[in-house]
């Protein structure tokens, strides 16, 4: 087994934050299975990034389940694959409707949390990103399919990458099938029809997973033995870093780890990457419930609001006693730039499914010593060149008061 990754330099830097749950949890990076690589970003004269990476017990081995960070591929496919379908007379904001061929399968006609009730690729990515929710991730999969999905992610150099299930606690062989999809114009007619598929490619899980001490089945009944995640989605945390580099920062990637993405495209994923559920109009979101740092970890404390200047470009998870956050942090006050993901796991009495996890005690409060330690060495470190950040400077929507519809307060996350 290869040795953990850290970089002498980074752990010192860590070490000047000396709360004591903060340190508590970098000296036990085997107990919490925690793994962060922090991206310093310098630009030259003419404003190009130059990218170094540096680690803190970074295991690509090590599996962490990465639960919602997966909505993030599936976002960038579904836009690429759309683009391919231009032709077709389709886009992201074109209705689709989602059929049955298999008895678990669920149709939608209808999306309620969207101001017109129409389901669209670009509603179903907002609800995914704004504040993480499933079901539009399962549509995503469902459209994308499992077989192009993964095949596409190996095509790019992102061998390590896994998705094979939906979240909708079905089979593997379940996961397999995905729904026969119709696209709708404006008067209801269908211009592009997708036909249900069923995904032939075979998948290596020769390598057992195994997580805990116990867990709870359905039922609520014990079962003394570690929870297998052998058939579970999978990648590494770096890949996850460079999956978000390649959208926010496609020149700086190789040509083929770059997805096929129209300027559009990429200005859309900025904007929802990093738009606060406060001034989204549609999805309406509650504030009280969904505020403004509720899925931006690094910055996730009792204000629930973010520096003046700050907007964070990033995908969270959380499932299984596992925390993810990997994010681009651009402070348009002080011209700072950088990029970190991290992930861990809080689980104490190593029972899976009990939903006793130290997500609030120990997950939150850990990832947001680590993202303040990071911001303030970034406040003060000294860069040769102001970086011009105006590409990620975005106009946002805004919310109007006049707006007496009823919030969104609970939603499957």
């Amino acid at each position: 087994m290869a040795q953990p990754q850290t970089d002498s330099s980074f752990a010192s830097v860590l070490h000047t934050n000396q709360q004591s749950l903060f340190q508590q949890v970098l000296r036990n990076p085997e107990r919490y299975r925690l793994q962060i690589i922090y991206t310093q970003i310098n630009r030259d004269r003419q404003n190009k990034p130059v990218f170094a990476n540096y680690y803190f017990h970074y295991d690509p081995s090590l599996y962490f389940n990465p639960a919602s960070t997966v909505k993030m591929p599936l976002a960038f496919l579904a836009l690429e694959k759309l683009k391919g379908l231009k032709k077709k007379g389709v886009d992201k904001n074109t209705t689709l409707l989602f059929d049955t061929s298999q008895p678990w399968q669920r149709p939608l006609y209808k999306d309620t949390s969207a101001a017109n009730g129409h389901p669209t690729i670009a509603h179903f990515i907002k609800r995914a990103f704004l504040i993480s929710e499933n079901d539009p991730y399962n549509r995503l999969y469902q459209f994308v399919g499992q077989g192009e999905t993964n095949r596409r992610l190996h095509e790019m150099g992102y061998a390590d990458v896994r998705i094979t299930r939906q979240f909708m606690g079905l089979t593997p062989e379940q996961n397999r099938y995905t729904n026969p999809i119709r696209f709708v114009n404006g008067s209801g007619e269908t211009v592009y029809v997708q036909p249900p598929a069923y995904n032939t490619d075979s998948f290596d899980f020769s390598k057992p997973i195994r997580v805990g001490r116990a867990y709870l089945e359905r039922n609520d009944s014990l079962v003394n033995k570690p929870f297998d995640f052998t058939v579970h989605n999978a990648l590494s945390l770096g890949t996850l870093q460079q999956l978000l580099q390649s959208v926010l920062f496609p020149q700086s990637v190789r040509e083929k780890q770059r997805f096929n993405l129209s300027k559009d495209d990429y200005t859309f994923l900025y904007r929802y990457l990093s738009q606060f559920p406060s001034e989204t109009t549609d999805p309406k979101y509650d504030t009280a419930a969904f505020y403004d740092s509720y899925v931006k970890f690094f910055f996730r404390d009792s204000t629930r609001r973010l520096p003046a200047g700050v907007r964070v470009f990033n995908k969270v998870g959380w499932a299984y006693g596992f925390l993810t956050d990997v994010s681009y942090v651009a402070d348009f006050t002080h011209g700072v730039e950088y990029m970190l993901a991290a992930t861990l796991y809080v689980n104490k009495d190593e029972i899976l499914n009990d939903n006793k996890y130290e997500y609030e005690t120990v997950g939150w409060p850990f990832l947001y010593q680590l993202g303040q330690t990071i911001y303030q060495y970034e406040l003060k470190r000294p860069r040769k060149f102001r970086p011009d950040l105006s590409a990620f400077k975005l106009h946002y929507e805004h919310r109007d008061p006049a707006d007496k519809r009823p919030s969104l307060k609970e939603v499957d996350n």
